[in-house]
C-alpha cells in the first residue's frame, strides 16, 4: 500500500513541477511579447552589428567597369 501512495506523491510532484515550469515559461514569453523585447534586441543589437559588417565589406566599384563589358560577366 505504501508503494502506491509513494507513486502518487511522486507523480503529483512531477505534475506540479511541470505546471510551474509551464506557467513560468508562459509568463516569460508573455513579457517578451508585451514589451517587444525580441524587436528591441534586433533593433539595438543585431542591426548595428549587421550594418557595421556589411558597410565594411569589400565591393567592386561599378564606375570602373568598361562600358563595352558584357552584362552577364559583370553580374
Amino acid at each position: 500500500m505504501k508503494r502506491k501512495a509513494k507513486k502518487k506523491r511522486t507523480v503529483g510532484r512531477f505534475i506540479k513541477k511541470t505546471l510551474r515550469l509551464g506557467v513560468l515559461a508562459y509568463a516569460g514569453l508573455f513579457c517578451v511579447f508585451y514589451y517587444d523585447l525580441d524587436g528591441k534586441l534586433l533593433y539595438y543589437v543585431v542591426e548595428p552589428f549587421l550594418k557595421n559588417h556589411f558597410d565594411n565589406m569589400e565591393r567592386r566599384d561599378p564606375t570602373t567597369v568598361p562600358y563595352e563589358q558584357i552584362d552577364s560577366e559583370y553580374m
